[in-house]
């Protein structure tokens, strides 16, 4: 009975087709295809890995690939003893094929070092602290003023030494009492890293 090498290789020869053109077909070494029609397993990493190259290989050369699968693991059977090796070596993919996963496996750790870079950087900055309202630092009659800043939620609020505490969306309120002149504001916050931000404004009351 013909084995299923010969029957790719005769098939392949009968088309005019190269080793070479169905290697670059099917993303796999030539010498793994030639390997497959000497029916030479033994450099393969599994039954199934040879089962899926038979099969591709069959399709390219428009044959049943069924009927191909049926003579392989009909030679198979009679070689029981052929030792697979564990693993699947990186030697089996095509040169593209190869640099096209090790390009994909470079964007993905590329991205996770930027990913892991830029929340470090954001672990180890002061909190921002902002000052929303009022805009203007000049008041004729007021007596209060109410000041609304903004910075992260984590982070501790104190203003004269009051704790004051912001909502889920990070802002803050703080009843500022005005005496004729310069009123000095300082806002002091306290990161969750323990990084420490203070902003400085006055306001004038005429």
């Amino acid at each position: 009975m013909i084995s299923v090498g010969e029957m790719l290789k005769q098939t392949r020869e009968k088309k005019g087709l190269s080793l070479s053109n169905v290697a670059k077909e099917i993303c796999i070494r030539e010498k793994f295809l030639k390997a497959v029609e000497n029916n030479d397993w033994n450099n393969f990493s599994s039954k199934i890995y040879i089962s899926g190259i038979i099969k591709n290989y069959a399709k390219i050369l428009g044959l049943d690939h069924k009927k191909a699968l049926a003579f392989f693991n009909s030679d198979y059977e009679k070689k029981e003893d052929i030792r697979f090796k564990k693993k699947v070596s990186g030697k089996y993919l095509a040169p593209e094929t190869k640099k096209y996963f090790f390009g994909i496996l470079f964007f993905l750790v590329s991205l996770f070092v930027a990913y892991f870079v830029y929340q470090l950087n954001l672990y180890m900055s002061p909190p921002k602290v902002e000052i929303i309202s009022p805009r203007t630092a000049y008041f004729k009659k007021e007596e209060k003023i109410k000041i609304i800043g903004k910075t992260d939620k984590e982070a501790t609020v104190n203003i004269f030494n009051e704790r004051i505490y912001q909502n889920k969306d990070g802002l803050f309120e703080y009843e500022m009492p005005l005496q004729k002149g310069r009123n000095p504001l300082v806002i002091e916050v306290v990161g969750a890293n323990g990084k420490k931000t203070s902003i400085k404004k006055d306001f004038f009351m005429e």
